[in-house]
């Protein structure tokens, strides 16, 4: 298994996506589970064209209820489910296309859902992205005073 600053040992990870994630989200709930992990998945269920809010809002909602450890988001540039996301309260829903960015977002704004574009990066990258993710744990200090400014 895969080790987590997050709490997956009571709580499952959250995933959803639209149509141009979806096959991403299938293989990353496969790769998680067989890393030992349970997943709840929020959809979609096919390649038949959705809207993203209706996938982002349930995956955000279970994370920010405290139901799921963290969240992660597919959609093709991650920029619509990330806006989604984001509008909760209680979401940092951070959009990755690198590795390094998948640390930085943990270590330096304490998100809970990582977004990832599945038009542009490699499932290989994706999982590496999600892994990091899930390793990095938050600095804080000064980057706690700023995330804690980010909700009005």
């Amino acid at each position: 298994m895969i080790s987590t600053v997050f709490d997956t040992a009571t709580k499952p990870i959250a995933i959803g996506s639209d149509h141009a994630g979806f096959e991403y989200k299938e293989a990353v709930k496969k790769w998680l589970i067989e890393k030992g992990f349970a997943v709840k998945d929020f959809g979609t269920d096919s390649l038949a064209s959705v809207d993203y809010p209706d996938f982002a809002h349930p995956t955000a909602l279970s994370v920010e209820s405290g139901e799921a450890a963290f969240g992660i988001l597919f959609c093709g540039s991650a920029n619509g489910v990330a806006i989604t996301a984001n509008k909760h309260q209680g979401i940092r829903a951070g959009l990755c296309w690198e590795n390094d960015v998948a640390k930085l977002v943990r270590l330096h704004n304490n998100c809970n859902v990582i977004c990832i574009p599945a038009r542009f990066v490699a499932l290989v990258l994706a999982e590496e992205m999600i892994e990091t993710f899930m390793q990095t744990a938050f600095e804080g200090g000064r980057h706690g005073l700023r995330v804690n400014k980010i909700s009005c």
